[in-house]
């Protein structure tokens, strides 16, 4: 499961923010150990453990001593928000850049979004 370049704590913290993203964790839900998390995928139970250490730091997860860990409220909005504005900043300026390097003007930009969007 966990087979991209970048390390494994990563790569789990982004599959449980899509969880979260996509429905599938909603607020409050229990989220598996560090434990159980490691036993089911293989790992090494610190590497899950920083993952969750991560996503507790974002504030998508809260941990309830001697209970574990839980999807806090508000998780959902709060990695919509942050992805909104990576979006934006991060991959469509770099479009819009390359579109004016290739002569594609704003007209022919609003045309092929709103065709896609139709679709």
């Amino acid at each position: 499961m966990f087979d991209g370049p970048e390390p494994i704590y990563l790569q789990i913290a982004e599959h449980l923010r899509r969880q979260v993203l996509d429905g599938t964790l909603q607020p409050g839900d229990h989220v598996m150990s560090t434990t159980q998390y490691a036993t089911t995928y293989r790992i090494n139970p610190a590497t899950a453990a920083k993952a969750f250490g991560l996503l507790v730091d974002e504030g998508v997860l809260y941990k309830q001593r001697g209970l574990g860990m839980y999807v806090s409220e508000g998780a959902r909005d709060l990695l919509r928000e942050r992805r909104r504005a990576a979006f934006f900043t991060d991959r469509l300026d770099a479009v819009l850049d390359e579109a004016r390097t290739l002569g594609i003007g704003q007209d022919e930009l609003i045309d092929h979004v709103r065709k896609r969007s139709a679709q």
